[in-house]
């Protein structure tokens, strides 16, 4: 497997830097190199690393196909489907914007699962705040990353990059219902 970056552009004209792995299967036939254009349909996944005494989630883009043509549009998006796993926090930002996160457990195959971080905006973060553990959702949006400053010390301060998924829509489905 390999691991790369790769820049997508938001409409807004700023980039989002995001983590990617793909098997060396696929990269045969494939000219890959710094700079090239990839167009790449996967999963959202989450592990856990131990640095120190700490565990970290890690996310990645893990490619399962790559495609001859990019899309017409946004060439971010992500649909996932699973269940709260988190409270999710409601807030409001210094200029008075709305804003809840929510992580969401993505089951997948062998009884494992995936821990995405999810932000919600608007009406969309009102929504989410009235949500509880365990209650199934389904949301599309864009993988986005954010820089952050993190205090180790009085003096150290290091610079980190978040991932999660920027909420465009979001629904709720009671047990027993499909999406």
């Amino acid at each position: 497997f390999y691991e790369f970056f790769v820049k997508v552009m938001r409409l807004s004209g700023q980039a989002d830097i995001l983590p990617v792995t793909i098997s060396e299967r696929l990269i045969q036939g494939n000219d890959l190199k710094m700079g090239s254009t990839i167009c790449a349909l996967g999963q959202f996944r989450s592990y856990n690393k131990l640095e120190g005494n700490r565990s970290r989630l890690m996310l990645t883009v893990f490619v399962r196909e790559i495609m001859d043509v990019a899309p017409a549009k946004n060439p971010n998006s992500i649909v996932l489907s699973g269940y709260i796993c988190k409270p999710p926090v409601y807030r409001t930002t210094p200029f008075n914007r709305e804003i809840a996160d929510l992580l969401v457990a993505v089951n997948r195959a062998y009884n494992k699962s995936d821990y995405i971080p999810c932000i919600a905006w608007g009406r969309n973060a009102r929504f989410v705040q009235n949500l509880k553990v365990g209650d199934r959702v389904a949301l599309s949006g864009r993988i986005q990353s954010r820089e952050y400053q993190k205090r180790l010390s009085e003096t150290d301060v290091v610079t980190m990059t978040a991932y999660e998924v920027s909420v465009s829509k979001l629904a709720a489905f009671e047990d027993g219902e499909n999406f």
